[in-house]
């Protein structure tokens, strides 16, 4: 799967959802226009973040026609290492004139709130890579602590609830990274979070055989076939009823765990299990605690219901 065939990277309102820009040419979510009321925010400030290229441009200049689809091109490509901001002359004069900017297509970088290099003219796109390796450095480990730290965020936003959210973070780091793990295995649990069901199996479905051993891939089609399989043992009322009965009808209990589960009601499903851990170890073979470290697979490490029943698990195991 590759960007150009992933129907998910921007099924979430994706930061890099292209437009078509005052130049004629694609613009994604590193690219933007600006005014001279808000070049101190979009420029300034932003530079000290990472480098800012500006980009002088009029309509009237054939040079910026050539310029702005190869130089938006390989700003995207960079994948956040720079940002692009256009800045129409004609609309805004103060500003290139502050900076003695006396013919165009002129670029601009900016870096700490400063102006550190540039160049002039429509040059090609192999030259606009040098200029962005020289002012932002060499694409490389910079490139991959960004992702990582865009995947912890976007992690995060998912177990606070927040799917659309969560969804555009993941959403963007797959247009730079369209084989990224996390970011997968993230969409489709927004997506398992939103009901959409079928779209996460497809998608799940739908990657390579190596990517579909990545633990993080995994443990999402495990949450999938939990939540499905947990489906067809009905209204939870009707098996609570069978344990007001009988509080030691295992399979009962067994199958309200999973429901509870898939309902998010962690903890709970969690104590189910444990419950019947301490009535019967040999019920369905160590059932129990076997179903126990499945939900551990899905919920991850780290979990806080992961935390709190594997301290009451090992209580149980060695008392």
């Amino acid at each position: 799967m590759n960007g150009s065939d992933n129907p998910y990277s921007a099924s979430f309102g994706n930061q890099m959802t292209a437009s078509v820009n005052g130049g004629g040419s694609a613009r994604g979510g590193h690219v933007k226009d600006t005014t001279t009321a808000a070049f101190a925010r979009d420029v300034l400030e932003e530079s000290r973040h990472q480098p800012v290229l500006v980009d002088f441009w009029a309509p009237w200049c054939g040079p910026c026609k050539q310029l702005a689809p190869a130089i938006e091109k390989v700003v995207e490509e960079a994948a956040g290492r720079v940002k692009l901001v256009k800045l129409n002359i004609d609309d805004h004069p103060a500003i290139p004139g502050q900076l003695g900017i006396q013919s165009i297509p002129a670029v601009i970088a900016f870096v700490n709130g400063r102006p550190v290099d540039g160049f002039m003219g429509a040059i090609p796109e192999g030259q606009i890579r040098q200029f962005i390796d020289k002012v932002a450095g060499p694409a490389g480990a910079d490139h991959a602590a960004e992702i990582a730290a865009m995947l912890e965020q976007a992690e995060g936003l998912l177990a606070a609830g927040s799917i659309d959210d969560a969804g555009q973070f993941f959403g963007a780091i797959l247009q730079a990274d369209p084989e990224n793990p996390g970011a997968l295995a993230g969409i489709a649990h927004c997506m398992i979070a939103m009901g959409d069901l079928a779209r996460a199996r497809e998608l799940l479905e739908g990657l390579s055989e190596e990517l579909r051993k990545d633990p993080k891939i995994q443990a999402a089609s495990k949450k999938l076939d939990q939540i499905e399989e947990a489906r067809k043992f009905g209204d939870p009322a009707a098996l609570e009823h069978e344990l007001a009965l009988n509080p030691d009808h295992h399979e009962a209990r067994m199958k309200l765990a999973k429901v509870r589960n898939a309902e998010g009601a962690r903890e709970e499903a969690a104590d189910h299990l444990l419950y019947i851990m301490k009535k019967d170890r040999s019920f369905e073979d160590d059932g129990a605690r076997k179903q126990l470290i499945a939900f551990f697979e899905v919920w991850g490490p780290k979990d806080p219901a992961t935390l709190s029943a594997r301290r009451k698990l090992s209580s149980i195991l060695f008392a």
